[in-house]
């Protein structure tokens, strides 16, 4: 399965340079997320745009493939990368600010996606690992009767990418996906985390 990997914001709150090459443990962020995505045996495909033109450089460099986005938004550069990859079949899309993940993580979610029978799926964990992680996120919804946060690692059919698509929500009780890297103080928490693992 080809897996989008988004990394074409500013990363202001980091304040840090481009977010995606951030040093997370002396390599860069967004390293983990392809390393993780080739180890589940996914092809990744790094979405960057004007905004991350080091990041999208280094991937080169590291013979990645990348989409050059337009910055018209998350959603808008996802569904145009869809498209211009041509993507028919389903398609894993994250955010390039979870390091954490893991190859496990990623066979187990595409594994619900191929046993849900849906169009799409969109991974959340419990808001309490979100609070206890990083002090809160301020959108939530209740999925499985659980208070709620999204991953930012969903799985859609290219072929319906400008449709509303039939979701299965998954939520998982994994803290390595509650360390997202918006703030220093995320940061911090992430790397003190790969540190002790």
């Amino acid at each position: 399965m080809r897996a989008l990997i988004m990394a074409g914001g500013a990363g202001s709150r980091l304040a840090m340079g481009e977010k995606p090459l951030i040093s997370v443990c002396g390599r860069p962020m967004i390293g983990y997320i392809i390393d993780a995505f080739r180890s589940a045996g996914c092809e990744p495909v790094v979405v960057a745009s004007p905004r991350t033109p080091m990041t999208m450089n280094w991937c080169r460099a590291q013979s990645i493939p990348v989409v050059n986005a337009r910055c018209d938004g998350f959603i808008e550069d996802m569904a145009g990368a869809v498209t211009a990859l041509e993507e028919t079949g389903p398609v894993i899309i994250s955010v390039s600010d979870i390091p954490c993940i893991t190859p496990a993580i990623i066979k187990s979610v595409i594994e619900t996606y191929r046993d849900c029978r849906k169009d799409a799926l969109s991974t959340w964990v419990p808001a309490r690992l979100v609070r206890s992680c990083r002090g809160g996120m301020p959108y939530r919804e209740v999925v499985e009767e659980t208070s709620a946060c999204p991953v930012g690692l969903n799985i859609l059919q290219g072929k319906f990418i400008d449709q509303e698509q039939d979701e299965f929500r998954l939520l998982l009780d994994e803290p390595r996906l509650a360390l997202n890297v918006n703030t220093r103080e995320d940061l911090a928490r992430t790397i003190s985390f790969l540190e002790s693992a």
